[in-house]
């Protein structure tokens, strides 16, 4: 069991700083989200991620069935008829009450999750370690992702237009890959997470404005009900 858990250590440590290089540039303004329900919004987020650069943070392969073989082989069983949206009302709840006041909003898409983390108060200004006063709020996340295990985590950063893709690119990603070591570090089962970057290529607000491109700057962490 020891030399197990210290492959999918190393594992995932190759996984993770595969992800981390060198910084680059961008401002972040305020951007934060009610809780709302919205059962025709989920195709739309998924399917963004299209061209991102994918992250599996599994000991098996980099496809979502090698996160699925990974979730069933660490004992995490599959929702399935009523309890998916019920699981996922009681898991929303808490992250509301854990995240009130935050600056993080809480959104619901049909029977997922989304938490939108504005880059103010993620990341120092030009850099994509995650500043040490949202630590507590990263527990908070934790902790409820924890307990609530029956659900993946597919971590995604996204960037304004100004820069152009060869730096938002890897920005996005390199943002993105820290909330989920941090996660990592705080006891999340990595064989959980999808870590990418989306660049400036889904936006959620008009890149025309200087308060549209601060909405845009953000981390979005979405949570899905693990099916099997």
């Amino acid at each position: 069991m020891r030399a197990k858990f210290a492959t999918r250590t190393a594992v995932i440590g190759v996984s993770l700083a595969a992800l981390l290089g060198a910084s680059a540039c961008t401002t972040t303004d305020p951007y934060s989200s009610a809780p709302r329900r919205n059962n025709t919004g989920t195709g739309a987020l998924l399917g963004a991620l299209g061209g991102a650069a994918l992250g599996y943070l599994t000991n098996t392969d980099s496809g979502e069935e090698g996160r699925k073989n990974a979730l069933i082989g660490a004992g995490i069983g599959a929702l399935g008829g009523a309890a998916v949206g019920q699981y996922m009302d009681r898991q929303q709840r808490a992250l509301e009450a854990e995240l009130s006041g935050t600056g993080v909003g809480v959104a619901r898409q049909g029977d997922n999750l989304v938490l939108r983390m504005p880059s103010d108060v993620t990341f120092a200004t030009n850099q994509y370690s995650i500043d040490p006063g949202f630590t507590p709020v990263l527990d908070d996340v934790a902790r409820v992702l924890q307990q609530y295990d029956q659900s993946t985590v597919d971590i995604i950063g996204h960037t304004d237009s100004s820069g152009g893709d060869a730096i938002n690119q890897p920005l996005s990603e390199r943002r993105a890959s820290s909330v989920a070591g941090e996660l990592v570090r705080r006891g999340v089962l990595a064989e959980r997470l999808f870590v990418a970057g989306n660049s400036a290529r889904n936006p959620v607000a008009s890149n025309d404005t200087v308060q549209g491109k601060a909405q845009n700057r953000r981390v979005e962490i979405l949570i899905r009900p693990f099916r099997g």
